[in-house]
């Protein structure tokens, strides 16, 4: 599939859907960002509320041979690039800034348990998963249980009307950058959440449940559910259109799983 070449800083459309929870942190950090060299750091530490855990600084500030997460957990300076992928890493940082310390502190503890090596370990890998990929979905035990099994059908065709009762909030920034030019395949890991929350809102309980909910043993076990997140009720127009949900590449059924 043929993908938008993007500004690396290009203004994300802020009323779209995935944006909007971001947009009162995000709309000040674009309009703040210059085309100077630690524009997006700068930008990030004028946003930043008292009492954040870590500051940002611009990616020259990390060693040589120094893992970034290490970085972040010893020093409480997350290393920033001028790119989106960054800036949207720095609003997640502002918003849910007890879940990112959590998520890091043990992406750190890993790090100094088994080194860098060639491959991540399941806590590790799932903690990189999350903080890249991660979406927060607050939903009816049939929405969660069908999305669970891939029964796409059913999820999106029968129990369509309880999409009205879920709530979504796409936290990973490798995610959110993507969407800055959507297409179909956008697959998150959808990670269910035990209170409800305004996306827009206040997001102080999520992100304190959420910091106590992410331990080693939940991440090992990669609670995840795959989702299309165009394919979401009203998040895209096109998936109001018969046979959206029928692409194969995009829905793809569950190991085991005979199509109809």
């Amino acid at each position: 599939m043929e993908r938008d070449v993007v500004d690396p800083l290009a203004q994300p459309q802020w009323a779209a859907p995935w944006f909007a929870p971001w947009r009162c942190v995000g709309e000040p950090l674009w309009r703040q960002r210059a085309p100077t060299p630690g524009a997006v750091a700068r930008a990030l530490e004028a946003q930043a509320p008292a009492g954040l855990p870590v500051r940002f600084a611009p990616q020259s500030v990390l060693p040589p041979g120094t893992a970034y997460e290490t970085h972040i957990f010893q020093q409480r300076s997350v290393p920033t690039r001028d790119n989106l992928h960054d800036a949207f890493n720095g609003l997640v940082w502002l918003r849910l800034p007890r879940a990112k310390a959590r998520l890091n502190a043990l992406q750190a503890a890993e790090l100094a348990r088994a080194g860098i090596g060639a491959t991540r370990g399941p806590v590790r890998d799932a903690a990189t998963v999350f903080d890249e990929n991660a979406l927060l979905l607050h939903a009816p035990d049939a929405l969660w249980q069908a999305l669970r099994q891939r029964r796409w059908q059913t999820l999106f065709g029968p129990l369509r009307p309880l999409w009205r009762e879920a709530r979504l909030l796409v936290f990973g920034h490798a995610a959110l950058e993507k969407l800055v030019a959507p297409y179909k395949s956008i697959t998150v890991h959808a990670w269910r959440v035990a209170p409800a929350f305004e996306p827009a809102g206040d997001l102080r309980a999520l992100d304190d449940w959420l910091a106590r909910d992410l331990t080693p043993e939940r991440l090992a076990a990669k609670p995840f559910a795959p989702l299309p997140l165009l394919g979401v009720p009203g998040w895209w127009p096109a998936n109001e259109a018969p046979g959206f949900y029928e692409d194969a590449q995009v829905f793809r059924p569950a190991r085991g799983q005979v199509r109809p």
